[in-house]
């Protein structure tokens, strides 16, 4: 995999970690406010758990690419 190819695949990773970490921070929120009220919470916090697994995961693999740069390889 070439610099450049790798440059666009990390950057690629940090929008999906983006994305899914806003996504895990509702899912948390959710998750404790259905707690507090005394709701079922146990879909909400499955959901939250493999949201969590996959932003683990992403991270891990974003660790081996290449860190960023001020700017795009071109």
């Amino acid at each position: 995999m070439n610099a450049r190819r790798k440059a666009r695949s990390a950057e690629d990773l940090d929008i999906l970690i983006g994305f899914l970490g806003f996504w895990a921070l509702v899912l948390l929120v959710t998750t404790v406010w259905m707690e507090l009220t005394a709701q079922p919470a146990l879909g909400w916090a499955l959901g939250l758990l493999a949201s969590v697994l996959a932003l683990w995961g992403l991270i891990r693999l974003r660790k081996r690419l290449p860190a960023r740069t001020g700017r795009r390889l071109r």
